[in-house]
């Protein structure tokens, strides 16, 4: 049998963005639903970095903190579930979920995150989290120095491997077929000492997560302890974006404006459905300022309703 319950705000997704919005929208005094599937995007990796006073910490770890602060707001509830449909209504929004309940809220959160999509290549999911990753201000520092294998073969490649140069001289550059570079950029690489390996990627050799072999077509295989990629094949995590025709950006964002909020008034996205990629702490503040903002709005709107 369906329920129905009438809050201000429904966030969808419970990693560091939607849970940020809800404290503040918490300590605010407005009613909290935070609707969340529990798939997160982070779930990969053993240690995330760069949150002030968190660096290190298990993703895990750091949810069930959140959570656990939360407890104390008698007006933030947290349902883990998924939500399937959200319509807009004239005063608001009714959000559908999988396990059959319906609720109505005066404002959505949209706060959930991107799906990676990695390319097949044998062995990349073994290590992917553990010794390969996209980001070097998240994992770099745990790998200076260390024998990196860099893969990609995108628009952005040559200033993502100027970027992980930064962190390790020892670098080969493997591109899985024709590198999709000028003679220019060709030659930068040699002059930084880079080697360029065209030749198609067979597997990925590895123990326990422990990048130890690129191995190409051309029978080669090359020594790596650790790897990038630059290109997860992001997509959105949820298809409600695309349910509501709100538009994403050549990187498959959702367009917004600067507060966050789509072209349906009342609806926000923030986070990694926004950004792409954005890390914790970015995150965190995001929602930060989402919650005010929207409690803000939500101050005017009552004040307007009461005069008189």
């Amino acid at each position: 049998m369906m329920s129905e319950k009438i809050v201000d705000c429904i966030v969808i997704g419970g990693g560091p963005a939607g849970l940020s919005a809800a404290l503040v929208l918490g300590r605010s005094r407005r009613t909290v639903l935070v609707i969340d599937g529990n798939q997160p995007r982070n779930s990969v990796t053993r240690e995330s970095h760069g949150f002030l006073s968190r660096d290190g910490i298990q993703p895990e770890e750091f949810k069930q903190i959140s959570l656990e602060q939360l407890k104390k707001y008698p007006n933030v509830q947290y349902h883990q579930d998924f939500v399937e449909r959200v319509v807009k209504q004239d005063h608001g929004f009714k959000a559908a979920t999988a396990k059959g309940n319906v609720y109505k809220s005066r404002k959505v959160i949209l706060a959930t995150g991107m799906k990676d999509h990695l390319p097949p290549i044998q062995g990349l999911q073994e290590v992917y989290g553990t010794s390969v990753f996209p980001c070097p201000y998240c994992d770099g520092w745990e790998r200076r120095d260390a024998r990196f294998a860099v893969f990609g073969n995108e628009e952005w490649l040559m200033h993502y491997v100027k970027m992980i140069y930064h962190w390790s001289h020892d670098l080969i550059l493997f591109t899985n077929g024709p590198a999709a570079l000028t003679s220019a950029e060709k030659k930068d690489l040699v002059d930084h000492h880079i080697q360029l390996v065209e030749s198609p990627i067979v597997k990925l050799q590895s123990t326990d997560g422990q990048l130890e072999r690129v191995v190409v077509e051309s029978g080669e295989s090359f020594e790596r302890t650790d790897g990038f990629i630059l290109d997860t094949g992001e997509t959105q995590a949820s298809d409600i974006p695309s349910q509501l025709g709100i538009p994403l950006n050549e990187m498959g964002g959702c367009i917004v404006d600067e507060h966050g909020e789509t072209s349906i008034k009342g609806l926000y996205v923030i986070g990694d459905a926004k950004h792409v990629f954005s890390g914790l702490i970015m995150a965190a503040s995001e929602g930060y300022e989402l919650g005010a903002t929207i409690n803000g709005e939500m101050v005017i709107e009552d004040w307007e309703r009461t005069k008189g």
